[in-house]
């Protein structure tokens, strides 16, 4: 009698307790995180560009609707389209490279609707100015790779920042004081 009582007791507990928190942690895919920088020129135009060296992990717990990132952008690693540009902004009068070679995003804030991430709050880090930004995340989506049938998620993130609570006030207004950000957004399970 006394094993049966302690089988059955067994039997409620596993079934009235709370599930397992499911955090499970990414690791950016390089060859497919590419965080890109929008600016009007001149009233003229959106000029564009991209960096194109980026690392980092996220960690997210779908069920329990919570997460966390530590991205960061290797800022000398900037894609415009022409070399003088890009080493314009590179310098002083833009990122500073050479004082601040990294860009960080840290992020302790998902907000989930449903099943859905369609937010995330955390710190940027630009030329060594720390400002909270909320990223407004669209197309969230986990599952298999098709090809390499490992496990992903990926994502597309966007925001608008203005470059001059970072310290980057060159060209304003001429350049656009606001920017915006998207980062397609993929990662491989750990």
């Amino acid at each position: 009698m006394k094993r049966l009582a302690i089988a059955l007791a067994a039997a409620l507990a596993a079934t009235f307790a709370l599930p397992a928190a499911a955090q499970e942690t990414y690791s950016l895919d390089a060859r497919h995180t590419f965080p890109t920088f929008e600016v009007t020129h001149l009233g003229m135009s959106k000029q564009r560009g991209m960096f194109t060296k980026v690392t980092g992990k996220i960690t997210i717990d779908r069920a329990g609707k919570k997460g966390s990132a530590d991205v960061s952008i290797d800022m000398s690693q900037i894609a415009v389209g022409d070399a003088k540009l890009a080493d314009h902004l590179r310098g002083d009068d833009f990122f500073d490279v050479a004082k601040n070679p990294t860009a960080t995003f840290k992020s302790s804030s998902f907000k989930f609707e449903g099943d859905k991430l369609v937010a995330v709050s955390g710190d940027l880090t630009l030329r060594g100015v720390t400002k909270p930004v909320t990223l407004t995340v669209e197309s969230f989506n986990c599952g298999n790779h098709p090809m390499n049938k490992k496990p992903m998620c990926g994502a597309d993130a966007t925001t608008v920042i203005k470059r001059s609570d970072f310290g980057v006030k060159y060209g304003v207004p001429a350049i656009s004081d606001d920017v915006k950000l998207s980062i397609p957004i993929e990662a491989f399970k750990d």
